[in-house]
């Protein structure tokens, strides 16, 4: 499986046709036989999970049997030539699936088919929440320290907030040097595990997921910071 996510900043002048898109080009991607799952999305300012959505920033995802069928997408599809027409800077990364659990939308879009949990080198994460509308007040308050101490923490690379909707369908993606020190911050950091018990101690999700992944691609930039690399 391949698992690609595409990030990008629309020019200020040309937001109203990223929200368009996000209405038209769900007809390419429902049509598109060979993508097994995807998702149109939205983001916080600059792209963080921690702040309120600035329209500027949108991202795509999508799922392949095979890498030849993403590229096939990223070379022919509109969905593609309508994100770099309006886009000033984009991010692209492949991925491949090491773990998952937990649902998206009532489905396991990343399930690897052999879960791998000893990789080695840059990893990268996607966490996701449903959140309960009445639990929305308690998460807002409480997901920014764990932001903040997910950008100090030892190995932190790159991170970004993503969702269908920038209220209550949220989900994060981070770039780790290594799973060691992507485990340090989830457990060890005392603002991420409280923020994590306090998850399950007051029911903030309806659906959650959480997913690794070997990096097998990346290339442009994401608010500046460049990732580009190649079966690193």
């Amino acid at each position: 499986m391949i698992v690609a996510l595409t990030i990008t900043k629309f020019r200020g002048i040309t937001i109203p046709f990223a929200f368009i898109g996000m209405a038209v080009l769900r007809i390419p991607l429902g049509l598109n036989k060979h993508c097994r799952f995807w998702k149109l999305m939205g983001s916080g300012k600059e792209a963080q999970v921690d702040l309120a959505p600035d329209y500027r920033h949108w991202a795509v995802l999508t799922t392949w049997d095979n890498k030849s069928d993403a590229d096939a997408f990223y070379r022919d599809s509109s969905v593609i030539k309508w994100f770099n027409f309006f886009g000033i800077e984009s991010f692209t990364i492949l991925l491949n699936p090491l773990s998952s659990h937990g649902l998206w939308s009532k489905k396991e879009p990343f399930k690897p088919a052999i879960s791998n949990k000893n990789h080695s080198g840059k990893i990268a994460v996607i966490t996701r929440a449903a959140i309960n509308f009445n639990k929305l007040k308690e998460f807002r308050q409480n997901i920014k320290r764990a932001a903040n101490a997910m950008r100090n923490a030892p190995g932190f690379i790159l991170s970004a907030g993503i969702g269908e909707n920038p209220f209550f369908d949220q989900a994060t993606f981070s770039i780790w040097e290594d799973a060691a020190q992507m485990k340090a911050y989830a457990y060890k950091s005392h603002d991420h595990s409280d923020v994590i018990k306090l998850t399950r101690a007051r029911e903030w999700y309806k659906e959650e997921l959480f997913a690794r992944f070997e990096i097998i691609e990346s290339r442009g930039t994401l608010n500046g910071i460049s990732i580009n690399n190649k079966n690193d």
